[in-house]
């Protein structure tokens, strides 16, 4: 037989436990998790491990962030009787060909923990390869057939644009592109308000980009509305113009950058915003047309693969997580940093069914949200609008950073903790706003899942001067009410008696 019609033998097919189609943080954490109970597993991932595929955007924003807080430090160092020299941010003070490597170093050492050898260290193996069904129970990864009893696509999510009249005609900037830049934009547009959006105004802003933020409707809509007046006011205390509520009727081309065309309000002449740059972040697609989902009995729609309350999808054998899930799934995530911990919450799911055939719902009211701006926006469980929707049995306890002593050592007095409960104190949900607000978010998630109590949280022994009082003093403030019981009162005074 000549070589020209030699053809090579077909690889027999892999039969894993769990092939796992997709190598973001909730396919590794999946692959991972399963390899450590010894369970056969294939992942399965084009864009090749290591290399910060799918989190990237997220990694970048937050060490993009880093830097604008950094940056900020230095001009608001006087606060603190410390002189920094010049207050105003310049290229002397920021260097953002250094700052755009400071991003990168932060991506490529975060990607080492997902590399292909360290993955395969753990027994899993990695193709890297484009994923597509062939049938309802084979995966064609390039020309190796994968027979796994579940498989799990997690493929994630792109940044999309809008239908904007002329944006294709314009070069702009997306989540992830935004990053490749080594000079900093001087004036840039930034259209969306969502988190994305202002995470990545803020921090530009605080890098020296003059920066105006365009939203269609309001700040963050799906956030409490008392946090946004906070953020709001730190947004353009950093000097972002904001319009909010805004019409854009055309994105165009335009001497030395980009423009944008506003409708101007009651009938007025319509606003033209001029930028060096132009960065969208209205909203993401998901990663799931080189599927073939069809072949597999898998429905979809415009967001992400269908999937009902245990996150499996028309095929039984099949699951899908993350930002390309839609269906049941598809409410668990208002926001792709929304979706960033429902991922990893919905990978855990999957893993408790798949391996332990235990059942698994999925609960859109005990998914966490966080938006990394200054100051920190986090959330869990049901919004006061909500609570308030489903009963007008509810209790409100707040209490703001200004009556907390580190918040005052630090000058960080701008935010509250703001707990909802029912009528005997079960923690329906949790929204802070300020300084570290990401990090004392945990506990309430716990509170929220397990179903707590505010007394429950009250009695929790805490460090003192810490942000984390704040939180203890707004679950003890459940009791003010009845201090004032003149049944309670008497109660004290009885008591008081007996020494």
């Amino acid at each position: 037989m000549s070589e020209t019609t030699a053809t090579a033998p077909k690889p027999a097919p892999l039969t894993p436990d769990i092939c796992v189609i997709g190598a973001g943080a909730a396919g590794v954490s999946l692959a991972t998790a399963a390899a450590a109970f010894g369970v056969p597993v294939v992942l399965v991932e084009p864009g090749g491990m290591g290399d910060g595929h799918q989190n990237a955007g997220s990694i970048s924003a937050r060490a993009l962030g880093a830097a604008g807080a950094r940056a900020r430090a230095v001009q608001q160092a006087g606060r603190f009787g410390i002189s920094a020299g010049e207050p105003q941010v310049n290229d002397e003070l920021v260097n953002y060909a250094r700052v755009h490597d400071h991003v990168q170093r932060v991506v490529a050492a975060t990607a080492r923990n997902d590399s292909a050898e360290r993955l395969g260290a753990l027994g899993i193996h990695v193709i890297k390869s484009e994923a597509r069904f062939i049938s309802r129970s084979t995966v064609m990864a390039g020309n190796q057939p994968i027979k796994a009893r579940r498989f799990v696509i997690a493929t994630g999510s792109r940044p999309s644009a809008p239908l904007l009249p002329g944006l294709d005609a314009v070069p702009f900037l997306t989540s992830e592109s935004l990053f490749s830049l080594t000079r900093r934009p001087e004036r840039l547009l930034v259209l969306g308000a969502g988190s994305t959006g202002v995470e990545l105004a803020q921090a530009m802003a605080r890098l020296g980009s003059t920066v105006s933020l365009v939203a269609a409707g309001d700040l963050l809509p799906h956030a409490d509305p008392e946090a946004v007046l906070i953020l709001r006011r730190a947004l353009l205390r950093d000097g972002i113009t904001l319009h909010e509520k805004a019409r854009v009727l055309r994105a165009e081309t335009v001497k030395g950058g980009v423009r944008l065309v506003l409708a101007g309000p009651d009938g007025e002449a319509d606003q033209k915003l001029d930028g060096t740059h132009l960065l969208v972040a209205t909203g993401r697609t998901p990663n799931i047309e080189a599927l073939d989902l069809e072949l597999a009995g898998i429905t979809s729609d415009a967001g992400g693969v269908i999937v009902d309350k245990g996150l499996r999808t028309g095929n039984r054998r099949v699951f899908a997580i993350g930002d390309c899930a839609s269906g049941a799934a598809g409410g668990l995530h208002s926001t792709h940093v929304a979706q960033d911990h429902a991922a990893h919450d919905q990978a855990g799911l999957v893993l408790r069914n798949a391996l332990f055939r235990l059942p698994v719902r999925t609960n859109a009211t005990a998914i966490l949200r966080v938006t990394y701006c200054h100051p920190e926006l986090a959330s869990v469980g049901l919004s006061e609008a909500e609570a308030r929707k489903r009963s007008s049995s509810i209790t409100i306890l707040r209490w703001p950073y200004a009556e907390n002593d580190r918040a005052q050592a630090e000058h960080e007095t701008d935010g509250f903790v703001k707990l909802v409960a029912d009528r005997r104190g079960r923690v329906l949900g949790a929204t802070i706003v300020g300084a570290g607000a990401g990090e004392l978010i945990a506990p309430w998630c716990l509170a929220v899942r397990k179903g707590l109590t505010v007394q429950d949280m009250a009695g929790l022994a805490l460090p003192y001067p810490t942000f984390s009082e704040a939180s203890k003093r707004a679950a003890m403030s459940f009791y003010a009410p009845l201090a004032a019981k003149p049944g309670i009162r008497r109660l004290i005074g009885f008591l008081r008696r007996f020494g």
